[in-house]
C-alpha cells in the first residue's frame, strides 16, 4: 500500500473513532449524580413521567439541584406524600447555603384531612434552618408558621404547590387556589441560592413538573 494511501486511511479511521466516541458521550443520559447533590437519601427517577423519588430514611433528606440558583420568584411543582401519621413530610428547600442552612416549605399530608382539629392546623409549614426549625416555631409562634389547607388534597394523591418568594414575603398556594394557605415574612435574609427537593425525618417523597419562574410571571 502506498504511504499516502495508508496515511489517508489511518486519518479516516482516527476521525471515525473520534466521531463515534463523541456521539456516545453526547448520547449518554445524565445520571442523578450529574443533576443532583443528594444528602442523606437515595434518589431515583422515572422515565416518561420525570418523577423524582427520595426514599425513606432517618433524618432530613435533600436533593439539591446542580446548576440552579434562586433568589426570588415562583417555585411550582406536583408533589405526593402519604397518609401515614408522622411518616410523611414533603416539600421544597430554597436559599440554601449548605446542607443545614436553608429555608423550606413542607407539607404533612397525614394532617390534611385529620379528624383532629389541631392536627389539621399543622398541614403546611415554613422553616428556616438551623435556627428556626418547627419545634421552636410552634412553641414560640403557635399558628404563625404553620397553617391548615382549606379544601385539603387527598393525602395519598398528587397535588400542586406554588411557593412565591420575595424578600418581604413567602406565600404558599395549593391546587390552583388563589388564596394562599400560608403567608409569612422570611425569618432570615439568606445569601444562599441553592434549591432542592426536601423530605423530613423518616419520610419518602415524590415530585414532578418543577417550574421556576421570575416574579413577573410567577405572581
Amino acid at each position: 500500500m502506498p504511504i499516502k494511501t495508508f496515511t489517508s486511511l489511518a486519518i479516516s479511521l482516527v476521525t471515525y473513532s473520534l466521531t463515534i466516541g463523541q456521539q456516545t458521550a453526547l448520547g449518554q443520559e445524565k445520571t442523578p449524580q450529574d443533576t443532583y447533590n443528594v444528602v442523606n437519601r437515595t434518589l431515583s427517577s422515572e422515565e416518561g413521567t420525570g418523577t423524582i423519588h427520595l426514599n425513606e430514611a432517618d433524618g432530613v433528606g435533600i436533593a439539591w439541584i446542580k446548576g440552579r440558583e434562586f433568589k426570588e420568584g415562583a417555585i411550582e411543582f406536583d408533589i405526593k406524600g402519604k397518609d401515614a401519621f408522622q411518616q410523611s413530610f414533603v416539600g421544597f428547600a430554597f436559599h440554601g447555603s449548605n446542607d443545614t442552612t436553608y429555608e423550606a416549605v413542607y407539607f404533612r399530608p397525614f394532617n390534611f384531612r385529620s379528624a383532629d382539629a389541631v392536627r389539621k392546623t399543622h398541614a403546611v409549614q415554613y422553616i428556616a434552618g438551623p435556627k428556626y426549625d418547627w419545634p421552636k416555631l410552634r412553641a414560640g409562634y403557635p399558628g404563625k408558621y404553620e397553617q391548615p389547607i382549606s379544601a385539603a388534597p387527598d393525602p395519598n394523591a398528587w397535588f400542586h404547590a406554588k411557593i412565591v418568594v420575595t424578600a418581604q414575603k413567602i406565600a404558599v398556594f395549593v391546587d390552583g387556589n388563589e388564596t394562599p394557605c400560608l403567608t409569612v415574612a422570611p425569618l432570615v435574609q439568606s445569601t444562599g441560592r441553592q434549591i432542592g427537593y426536601w423530605v423530613g425525618n423518616g419520610s419518602a417523597g415524590d415530585w414532578k413538573n418543577l417550574q421556576i419562574r421570575p416574579l413577573s410571571q410567577g405572581q
